[in-house]
């Protein structure tokens, strides 16, 4: 951070930037835009068409890019078309590997980065290697007027060095919430938000929760690929699961210390002539404490393209998240992929998931076994609607992952451009 003199004090911005956003309408958000400390912006000034363009974006992710594809994937193809893209992944460890190494694959402008470590590698070493290996690739790849846009606040340990024209904190989850989450995760966040220009959420409770911690925050909620989910609607059912008999009612996504075992065994227990459908990887927990209700079909991880083809066999959609810590702050990604596929939609009452979706009567809210029992018999009734699904494209009309990076770059561009001009 730059020191502030008591001279450059007066100068410190207090401009009032407007954002719209298209779950909170139009809000004012007052304070110095970034780390330009010494330098009085105005509105004008950020809503000034950029002249001088960004040419790379660094991203720094807890996530492996062929894992669940989610907000990280979105966001980054769609940076690709512009941009060159370079996603940096946390280091593999192997007691097989016997010297520091990467690897890297070119993906339609993307570049993917693993770091490859020996399991012997210390806590310090690690973090210097993986220096080494950043500095590697910026000379490599000629890497000059980047982003580094971060979605874990932890590889600030070996990118705090960094000169980038824009710095992003994509705030997706509330990380330190989750299981095994680094002790020092917090104080690594806490200079994060004090090197970023611009803090974004994945949705409005991380809004609400980072507003007060940085002048520049913008709150995007998980969008949506409206015409991949279509698919549903005439997509052939998979053969492992065409099988199984009806009704079906299915969860995708990650099954962790976010998903409430206890209520998936309690509706399968109820309801034996129900079928439930879960789909997805098995992570952080342990595999054997999952109900093996026979009417409970475990089918994997499918792919983000298989998804569709799944979800057009269900008769519900499920959002089976406990209670806890880890789920305070989500927004699910499938909430309006679920809509988008025209199916019936029963959660359990998430924050992001009841505003704006309960609210509107989108998704059924219900907390208990017998809750979600009633809503499920409910929601039945939805999937020919045709007033509902009239109501679900009305609603969802609007979002979309490719509006959402439209608004997302346009931001960087003109903050990269007002940056440069009052540094000239």
């Amino acid at each position: 951070m730059k020191t502030v003199s008591k001279d450059q004090s007066s100068l410190l911005a207090s401009t009032v930037v407007q954002i719209t956003d298209p779950l909170q309408g139009t809000t004012s958000i007052q304070g110095n835009i970034g780390n330009m400390s010494d330098t009085q912006l105005t509105e004008k000034d950020i809503d000034t068409p950029a002249e001088i363009s960004v040419q790379n974006l660094i991203c720094f992710s807890h996530l492996r890019w062929d894992f669940v594809f989610q907000r990280p994937q979105h966001l980054m193809t769609r940076a690709a078309r512009q941009w060159r893209v370079f996603f940096v992944e946390e280091p593999v460890f192997s007691d097989t590997q016997e010297i520091v190494s990467f690897n890297e694959r070119n993906e339609n402008n993307l570049w993917v980065i693993t770091p490859q470590f020996p399991a012997t590698l210390s806590h310090t070493e690690a973090r210097q290697e993986q220096e080494n290996i950043l500095k590697t690739l910026i000379e490599k790849y000629r890497i000059e007027d980047y982003v580094a846009w971060y979605y874990t606040p932890m590889a600030l340990a070996f990118s705090h060095n960094l000169t980038p024209k824009v710095t992003i904190y994509d705030c997706m989850d509330e990380l330190s919430a989750f299981k095994g989450a680094p002790s020092e995760l917090l104080e690594w966040e806490q200079q994060l938000l004090q090197k970023a220009d611009i803090v974004y959420t994945g949705g409005l409770s991380l809004y609400e929760a980072k507003r007060d911690r940085h002048p520049f925050v913008r709150a995007f909620p998980s969008s949506i690929d409206k015409d991949h989910f279509a698919k549903a609607h005439r997509a052939v059912e998979p053969a492992d699961q065409a099988t199984i008999e009806a009704p079906k009612f299915g969860f995708y996504g990650v099954i962790d210390e976010r998903f409430d075992i206890d209520l998936l065994r309690d509706l399968a227990e109820r309801r034996p002539d129900w079928h439930f459908i879960i789909i997805g990887p098995i992570v952080k927990i342990d595999p054997d404490t999952l109900p093996q209700n026979p009417n409970i079909h475990y089918l994997g991880m499918k792919s983000y393209e298989q998804l569709p083809a799944y979800l057009g066999g269900w008769d519900v959609a499920l959002l089976l998240f406990a209670r806890n810590e880890s789920t305070r702050f989500i927004s699910p990604t499938k909430t309006p992929e679920y809509l988008a596929a025209h199916r019936p939609v029963v959660s359990t009452p998430i924050t992001d998931v009841i505003r704006p979706y309960g609210e509107v009567g989108l998704v059924h809210i219900a907390e208990s076994a017998e809750e979600f029992e009633q809503a499920i018999e409910k929601a039945l009734d939805e999937g020919g609607n045709t007033q509902w699904q009239q109501r679900v494209d009305e609603f969802l009309a609007n979002n979309s992952w490719d509006y959402t990076w439209q608004q997302m770059q346009q931001l960087i561009t003109k903050l990269a451009e007002t940056k440069t001009r009052h540094m000239a």
